[in-house]
């Protein structure tokens, strides 16, 4: 089958399309089937009402939909993981350059800690402006706005290239720190829209993947490029022009290719819960509506703040590396951003796993809370091994609190997704996000606070605790997992027709259709 525009689509997991179901099975009403469109729960309540007709419409026009995976998916995924891996590479690459930076301008290290913070600052009052415009103007042009923004913000750094230009330099960022409003949103609303039900969770974590990626760089990059020269001013602003002209041209060409390969969906739903999504009046869909139904949503609202706990300290912790470690390593700043690096990639590797196990066993809840776990004691294990004077512990502790830590983020997107279906994915990853902005604001500024004041052990400890916490809201969270019951139910549906003109159901004249999609 080729699609419009000359793309060739690939075939679904059976190779071939199920036959459609005849008129008296698609006539058998939603909730005589596993309860109807969400199993174990009554077909009420704005979304689940509305998405409820939508998938007996499907079925009075002829049975289950045309579901196909289009080859697109991959260049889109592609594409989005870069732009978002240089979004993160430049929220990090002056934290991690903290005392660089600090000399080069002449300003305190709380001011170049509030450059990493604005990011934070800027996301809370603006996403639910960006989660309006991806619902209403939809998927492609809040890609754009992501990409374009992060460009644009890129070239004003440029600018900033002398002592004394900090407040173009803050104003630059904050340009960043808007692109990243839509960016951060995106990766379950890419990965649903455009990937099947048995690799959904894969391609939002490989999305989510890009922009940890951006800061294992934004760690590992500086340092090498901008070595610290006190005594050599115009060297240092040489050396930072290298990298943020290079970060300028690299953001302008992902901004092009965003335009080219971008599009809105693909022409088949990859699944059934996006067939029945898409089949949706888009008159009956109110973005007020959806936020009040999410916040009415006790296991979303757990999770909101749980996801933002453990997102927040990961941000803190981030922010404040270079100073925990200069502090009991002086003179390690290379090295701070080789720990930086080891932290993220053992947390992208943990992200790809646990992509993949939830693709395999669909355990939302039980993987969320083993990793929330697991992330307290490596945070512990962390904290007091950190002064102990042997920087390859730290490289090692580091590891495995990222693999944790980082490795949570995409779980908390799909877990959302999961409780919370029919309502839309960007709007239920904004609100987690806004959550992990508002944790990751008060976090820093509070650890920072406690590490200049006191130590790096009694600011780690401040995070503890809240883990712990986090632990206690996860464990309290109901699973119910609606997406996966449509896309499951659907495929283990046993539906009997009757013949219109006999009250009773002879057994000869049953008619078992089992649905492979």
């Amino acid at each position: 089958m080729v699609e419009d525009g000359g793309e060739e689509e690939a075939e679904g997991e059976s190779g071939e399309m199920p036959p459609p179901l005849p008129p008296a099975a698609a006539a058998v009403p939603p909730l005589q089937r596993h309860n109807g469109f969400l199993p174990g729960k009554e077909a009420a309540g704005g979304g689940e009402r509305a998405a409820a007709e939508a998938e007996a419409m499907l079925s009075a026009a002829g049975g289950p939909p045309e579901t196909r995976l289009s080859r697109r998916r991959l260049a889109v995924l592609a594409v989005f993981s870069c732009y978002s891996l240089v979004n993160a590479f430049q929220w990090i690459q002056y934290s991690i350059l903290s005392n660089v930076f600090a000399g080069f301008y002449g300003v305190s290290f709380t001011q170049i800690d509030w450059l990493s913070m604005v990011y934070m600052v800027a996301y809370v009052p603006l996403i639910l402006p960006a989660t309006w415009l991806l619902d209403a103007r939809g998927l492609r042009l809040t890609a754009l706005l992501g990409s374009g923004l992060n460009g644009l913000g890129a070239w004003l750094k440029c600018g900033s290239l002398a002592p004394g230009r900090y407040p173009l330099t803050l104003a630059a960022q904050a340009v960043c720190a808007v692109a990243q409003v839509f960016i951060l949103g995106l990766p379950s609303r890419v990965a649903s829209v455009w990937f099947g039900p048995t690799e959904v969770s894969t391609a939002c974590a490989v999305a989510v993947l890009g922009n940890q990626l951006g800061t294992a760089i934004g760690f590992l990059l500086p340092p090498v490029l901008v070595p610290n020269t006190p005594n050599d001013i115009d060297l240092m602003a040489h050396n930072i022009s290298i990298m943020f002209y290079g970060t300028a041209i690299v953001s302008t060409l992902l901004f092009f290719l965003t335009g080219v390969v971008f599009e809105e969906k693909p022409k088949y739903p990859p699944s059934h819960s996006q067939a029945v999504l898409q089949a949706m009046p888009h008159e009956d869909y109110s973005y007020k509506q959806s936020i009040i139904n999410l916040f009415k949503n006790t296991p979303f609202v757990l999770l909101l703040i749980s996801y933002g706990i453990m997102t927040g300290a990961f941000y803190s912790v981030s922010t404040l590396l270079n100073q925990m470690i200069v502090t009991h390593y002086e003179g390690e700043e290379v090295n701070a951003g080789r720990i930086g690096l080891t932290l993220v990639v053992a947390g992208m590797v943990g992200s790809i796993i646990c992509g993949l196990w939830l693709d395999y066993t669909k355990t939302y809840k039980q993987t969320t809370l083993i990793v929330y776990i697991l992330s307290f004691i490596g945070l512990l294990v962390f904290t007091f091994t950190l002064d102990l004077g042997h920087l390859i512990v730290v490289f090692v502790t580091g590891g495995v609190l990222g693999f944790f830590m980082t490795g949570y983020l995409p779980l908390g997107f799909e877990f959302a997704v999961e409780i919370t279906y029919p309502e839309s994915e960007g709007t239920s990853s904004g609100l987690l996000n806004a959550s992990a902005q508002i944790f990751g604001i008060v976090f820093t500024l509070v650890q920072g606070k406690l590490t200049t004041d006191y130590s790096p052990r009694a600011g780690n400890l401040f995070l503890c605790a809240w883990i712990f916490v986090g632990i206690i809201l996860t464990a309290l969270i109901k699973s119910d997992l609606r997406r996966h019951n449509v896309n499951s139910g659907i495929r283990n549906l046993n539906v009997k027709a009757v013949p219109v003109d006999s009250p009773v159901e002879p057994e000869s004249t049953t008619l078992k259709i089992q649905s492979t999609l």
